[in-house]
């Protein structure tokens, strides 16, 4: 009696155990999850296989749940963990040959080797499995078991759970399987090398038979249901997984995760991490859809588009090419020739070495001499002169290149380089004319940056595309607040920004793309080379760049060149709605009437007037001398002016 007693207490106490001891640590291969600004997933990282997508069990298809248990283990709702009669069948087999060579396992034998063992086939090995699968049994509901075995199982070709099994053979949502397809999935981890269906078709379509066949056994399926599924034609995919949404952008978040915040590599190989970040859903859409519109037809040109805001660096949108699955090279990250879109970094240097939009400078073929006597001819595109003096608005939007070499031979290359730091560039620069027009290349990212600053009035951001990473626990890994840094003054800023809006007026580089940006306040620069075609500009509380060109330097045709600005333009008309407010001035800033042919203030006898922000002390005082007149007419929206006023500016005018 005492020792069935013995045995009965010692069951028991080993059943207790088993109830209310913790799991091993380690079996928590859930994937890390990302966020969108929105709260939305994004995607998911896994460490170590390709993008894993963990799906709860109410979103996979039933056939595949049907097919896995049919085919793995019939009697999976029956058991507590073991299955006695598949156990005893396999040991017969393991004892006759002297080792363990026979299977037997159940879907929660399978579950426990993959979350804490080795595949290797010991006795031992066998033995804490048979226990971790009881104990898993009495902290887990089947469902839940089934969902973590359907997620963590390997399928072959680097996926790790049906999801992204689903996406990698047949390049589709799980979801949206049918039969026959969940069938062959089915099959695949019993022996995903010998049954790959891509390299094995007929060893593939044979197990398939086998997991349609236990189907009809296990009463989920009719013979005829099974035949016709067996002989339906499968189409298989042989494009690499992108994650869900934003690859490129989740490529770029998985490597700043452990090199910029600190998280450890052992915290993103396990998962389970919650990871937020300051991706808008909307505006990432609008322009992977801008992209795809603009290169339709033009198989090998390629795209970036990055957008931050201004106030905090947080990275909004950020598409690297055209299609993730042809090239997961990141664009965004790639260094280019920006062209005239550099210029805004050269003329912010001109406003603070005396420089202002009514200085006027000569433009016409020219040679400047530089480094000893060597010699630079400067061209505009299609050699189309003004051959007269033309002030700093003109030159933005028409890109005047002669303007902006005299420029910067004017404030010196070096004061443009040291600008362009303080703003964030970092790529190699030389003090060389040719930098006015942005011969050394920079990457979007690094263009965006340096807009940044300009929008938000003189302050470098650093992009920031996480706000917060949690553990599995909900503990805090890594917070990044927004890292901003004063490097010139807004007023400025401003300035620049109010001369950078003249590009969408009549016969400005954004003329084109003008119409479906009315009514927004926005300010931009276009630039081009042979091979690069760029538009960078922003809202007050957007700023985003576009290029466009070929991997291999390939020279861009005419229409190729204008791919950038509508991607820009067709992203910002979404993103900035009709009538938003407008880049609000600072106090330092005064706006006066020039005549652009003289550069002095305009009277009400010009011809044309152009409506500019100075720099307080820096507007001029001189009437127009061409045209006479007594006083300058009045600017757009402001009060009339007594005639005491009138009076006062000309008394300026003549003091000065």
């Amino acid at each position: 009696m005492f020792p069935a007693a013995f045995v009965f207490l010692s069951a028991l106490a080993g059943m207790a155990y088993l109830r209310f001891a913790p799991l091993p640590p380690g079996g928590d291969i859930r994937p890390t999850a990302v966020y969108g600004a929105d709260g939305s997933v994004i995607a998911h990282l896994f460490v170590g296989s390709t993008p894993h997508r963990y799906l709860s069990l109410d979103r996979i298809p039933k056939a595949l749940k049907d097919a896995v248990i049919a085919s793995e283990d019939a009697q999976f709702y029956q058991h507590g963990g073991l299955n006695w009669r598949g156990i005893l069948r396999a040991l017969w087999v393991d004892l006759r040959e002297g080792a363990p060579v026979q299977g037997g396992s159940t879907i929660t034998q399978q579950l426990v080797k993959n979350l804490y063992l080795t595949q290797d086939r010991t006795w031992s090995r066998k033995i804490r499995e048979a226990i971790l699968a009881l104990q898993f049994e009495m902290h887990a509901s089947k469902d839940e078991i089934l969902e973590r075995y359907l997620n963590t199982v390997y399928f072959g070709r680097g996926a790790t759970g049906a999801a992204s099994a689903a996406l990698t053979y047949f390049g589709k949502p799980l979801e949206s399987l049918d039969l026959a397809e969940c069938a062959l999935l089915a099959g695949l981890p019993r022996g995903p090398a010998v049954y790959d269906p891509i390299d094995h078709f007929d060893a593939a379509k044979a197990r398939q038979k086998e997991v349609l066949q236990a189907m009809v056994r296990t009463g989920v399926l009719s013979p005829e249901e099974a035949d016709r599924a067996w002989k339906e034609p499968l189409r298989f995919s042989t494009k690499p997984v992108p994650p869900e949404e934003a690859p490129y952008f989740t490529d770029y978040l998985a490597r700043e995760l452990s090199a910029r915040y600190d998280v450890p590599e052992s915290a993103l190989a396990k998962g389970g991490l919650s990871v937020y970040t300051s991706l808008d859903s909307k505006l990432q859409k609008w322009a992977e859809e801008a992209i795809r519109k603009a290169l339709a037809g033009h198989d090998d040109l390629q795209a970036a588009f990055v957008a931050l805001d201004p106030r905090t660096g947080d990275i909004k949108a950020w598409v690297g090419g055209r299609d993730y699955r042809e090239s997961p090279y990141d664009r965004v990250l790639a260094r280019r020739q920006p062209g005239s879109s550099f210029k805004p970094i050269l003329y912010l240097t001109a406003l603070h070495r005396g420089m202002t939009p009514a200085t006027r400078l000569l433009s016409e073929p020219t040679t400047v001499e530089y480094d000893g006597g060597r010699r630079y001819e400067v061209h505009n595109f299609g050699d189309q002169y003004p051959n007269r003096p033309i002030g700093m608005r003109q030159a933005i939007a028409r890109s005047d290149n002669v303007y902006a070499v005299k420029t910067l031979m004017t404030v010196g290359p070096q004061a443009v380089i040291d600008t362009a730091r303080q703003l964030g560039v970092t790529s190699p620069m030389e003090p060389y004319p040719s930098l006015a027009l942005g011969t050394f290349p920079v990457t979007p990212l690094e263009l965006a940056r340096a807009y940044a600053a300009i929008a938000n009035g003189g302050s470098r951001v650093e992009p920031r595309p996480i706000r917060q990473v949690l553990d599995g626990s909900g503990r805090v890994l890594a917070a990044a607040e927004p890292q901003v840094t004063p490097v010139t003054d807004a007023e400025r800023c401003f300035v620049l920004t109010d001369l950078m809006k003249g590009i969408f007026e009549p016969g400005g580089t954004g003329s084109r793309v003008a119409g479906e940006l009315r009514g927004r306040p926005l300010a931009a620069k276009t630039g081009s080379t042979d091979t690069d075609a760029w538009m960078a500009g922003f809202s007050p509380d957007l700023v985003a760049v576009a290029w466009v060109g070929y991997d291999r330097d390939r020279l861009l045709s005419a229409s190729d060149s204008l791919k950038a600005a509508q991607i820009w333009a067709e992203v910002m008309a979404r993103a900035v709605p009709p009538g938003s407010p407008d880049f609000a001035p600072p106090k330092g800033v005064v706006r006066v009437a020039i005549d652009p042919e003289t550069g002095a203030l305009a009277t009400e006898n010009c011809p044309q007037v152009e409506w500019d922000y100075f720099v307080r002390g820096t507007e001029p005082l001189e009437v127009c001398d061409v045209h006479r007149g007594n006083h300058p007419p009045e600017a757009p929206g402001d009060s009339p002016r007594t005639p005491f006023d009138h009076l006062w500016r000309w008394f300026q005018g003549r003091l000065r």
